[in-house]
């Protein structure tokens, strides 16, 4: 067994405490803003330019002039602000969002990131990975614990370009739960989904880690 997206984007909702200003990426994270535990609150930004976002819109009510960096429709709060691209990356570029969460086509163990592209396909943009890696203080990522292929995804070093080199905290798979000393090896396992042994998990991961779990 092992953790769905949404235990997934449920177990990343717990990184969230009160206060924060978050941005969440496309993908597995989009679905962090459906769990966010009761009693706390946290103002979600967008690179494209709004600060609070609301839930995605029920089924025909969609408004196809709001939407979130990913293209995906959204609803505004009562809160909700509205300005530049230039000012949401300088909300980004000077240390004002307190947390990132990412999906991640490789983690290296040293807490290198490669998300934005795979040589050889098109891709519409880098978008603002790497701004949110250098700039957010705490950066988490969510994705699958391998490739479609079987590949494993936390590896060595990474082959893909990169996004940042050691800028993750924390990773989290469908398998377990990693802490991440940034610059530095090896990974910390610290928990595992419910299901998945510790053997799975070292069958799958190319990159060294020690386990840690209570």
């Amino acid at each position: 067994m092992a953790w769905t997206r949404d235990q997934m984007a449920a177990r990343a909702a717990r990184e969230l405490q009160d206060g924060f200003y978050v941005n969440l990426g496309i993908g597995i994270p989009t679905l962090v803003a459906n769990y966010i535990p009761a009693g706390v609150e946290v103002t979600l930004q967008s690179e494209n330019g709004m600060l609070g976002m609301g839930p995605f819109p029920y089924e025909g009510e969609e408004d196809a002039d709001l939407i979130n960096a990913g293209k995906q429709t959204i609803t505004e709060l009562d809160s909700s602000s509205y300005f530049s691209s230039a000012d949401s990356f300088a909300m980004i570029r000077g240390g004002h969002i307190d947390l990132s969460i990412l999906g991640a086509m490789q983690v290296a163990a040293n807490g290198d990131l490669a998300n934005w592209m795979v040589p050889g396909k098109m891709v519409k943009g880098m978008g603002g990975a790497m701004d949110l890696v250098a700039g957010v203080k705490r950066v988490v990522i969510v994705m699958e614990h391998s490739e479609k292929s079987g590949a494993p995804k936390l590896v060595k070093a990474c082959n893909l370009p990169l996004t940042g080199q050691g800028v993750v905290d924390l990773v989290i798979t469908d398998l377990g739960v990693f802490e991440v000393n940034r610059g530095r090896s090896p990974l910390r396992l610290v928990e595992l989904a419910e299901g998945v042994t510790l053997d799975e998990v070292r069958a799958r991961t190319e990159a060294s880690f020690e386990a840690s779990l209570t």
